[in-house]
């Protein structure tokens, strides 16, 4: 046992100025260490284990004379008992600092989840969905929540005010906070089942969203106007316009036709190459080129500084809006997606051609993963037939009986 000195008073404490190190007594081993800083600390000096250590007590003066002196009495009988304080105080404190370090919120989670796997999405609009469907809905109610605390009343919190009326919404937002939730569970900042599962939990507290969901479909055009509607788009000038046109005679997507760039055509071939970073599948789509889009591509101008097929005038990809802008214009219940729908009515009632050609011609998942497993084609040359049959019901409008080709219009 370290030696007993003679007790000091508050007073005497405060004086202790000078380098070195001064028992303090009232606990035998107590000591003040005056640094040469001038920084002062509390020290118990015992024999632990048979072996003499030195124990920190705290700073002076913000650990009293009296708390260093309780804090000695209790360090000296877990010694009585056989126990090393000191083990036990970093023990303590590597448990405090693993408990910090999982300390993460929900929208701390969210967004290192994010950060983890954007780079993988297949382009800035998915991840931003991300970003806006949980700030929206998830962060007002569990963002500032431990993501180990978050239990299934704080999911439902988030889900039932919306389950019903934005159904589509809120089953993509489950799922993102699943994935949230699971990331974190693989991190170690949480455990036990993922309160925000569907199968077999979720499942049976809310109505299949199948059951309560309004289907929204996008305004379609019907297939018996396209000729007259393609005859006034020919009418129409500008590079929206011809976005459009291509759009429509190639039956794609919107975004697809905006970011379209001149290194993914081959005007010789007849084909215009998507890579999969910009299909919605994430796989390469190969469109072949009817005529009238050879013909429309060819009278388009090469602008300097760009790649685009179809750049806006300030520079960059056309917005969705320009597209947008071109329909409503021209006063019709349609949306520019909504043409891909009118191409599809048009295959299935008007062509003998199996539905797959169609289904491929728009770049949609085919039967299931045996089938598609099987089908190693891409049924090109079916589907280069169906698009120019589809370009020419395009472009060809009745009239009093007669039937007037507007491919003359093509390339405005």
């Amino acid at each position: 046992m370290g030696k007993k000195a003679k007790e000091l008073a508050p007073i005497a404490v405060s004086r202790l100025t000078s380098p070195g190190l001064y028992f303090v007594g009232g606990v035998a081993g107590l000591a003040l260490q005056v640094l040469p800083t001038g920084g002062r600390t509390w020290v118990l000096r015992a024999t632990i284990g048979g072996k003499r250590r030195d124990m920190g007590l705290g700073g002076y003066p913000s650990v009293t004379l009296a708390g260093a002196r309780e804090a000695a009495r209790n360090a000296r009988l877990l010694i009585k008992g056989g126990k090393d304080p000191i083990a036990e105080a970093k023990a303590m404190a590597n448990a405090l600092r693993a408990s910090v370090a999982k300390d993460v919120t929900f929208e701390l989670a969210a967004r290192s989840y994010i950060a983890a796997h954007e780079s993988g999405w297949r382009n800035a609009k998915h991840a931003q969905q991300w970003r806006n469907t949980l700030a929206s809905y998830a962060y007002p109610k569990i963002g500032g929540l431990m993501v180990r605390d978050v239990e299934l009343t704080h999911i439902l919190a988030v889900l039932e005010p919306i389950w019903i009326e934005k159904t589509e919404t809120a089953t993509r937002l489950r799922g993102r906070i699943e994935q949230v939730l699971d990331w974190a569970a693989a991190r170690g900042y949480r455990e036990g089942l993922n309160p925000a599962r569907w199968r077999g939990h979720l499942d049976k507290l809310l109505a299949r969203p199948s059951k309560v969901a309004r289907a929204e479909h996008h305004a379609a055009l019907p297939f018996a106007k396209i000729g007259d509607f393609m005859q006034r788009l020919g009418d129409t000038r500008g590079m929206g316009a011809n976005a459009l046109k291509f759009a429509i005679l190639t039956a794609a997507r919107s975004g697809e036709v905006r970011g379209a760039s001149w290194a993914e055509i081959d005007l010789k071939a007849a084909v215009w190459t998507v890579p999969g970073d910009r299909m919605k599948m994430g796989r390469e789509h190969r469109v072949p080129l009817s005529p009238p889009v050879i013909a429309l591509l060819n009278a388009l101008p090469r602008m300097v500084g760009t790649d685009l097929i179809f750049p806006a005038s300030r520079g960059g990809a056309l917005s969705d809006m320009t597209l947008s802008a071109v329909v409503r214009r021209m006063k019709v219940n349609a949306v520019p997606h909504g043409f891909r729908s009118t191409f599809r009515d048009w295959a299935s009632e008007r062509t003998n051609y199996p539905r797959d050609v169609a289904e491929m011609a728009l770049a949609h998942a085919i039967g299931d993963k045996v089938e598609a497993a099987y089908r190693r084609g891409d049924l090109f040359e079916k589907r280069r037939r169906l698009m120019a049959d589809w370009a020419t019901f395009c472009l060809r409008t009745q009239t009093k009986g007669h039937v007037i080709d507007i491919r003359r219009d093509k390339a405005s």
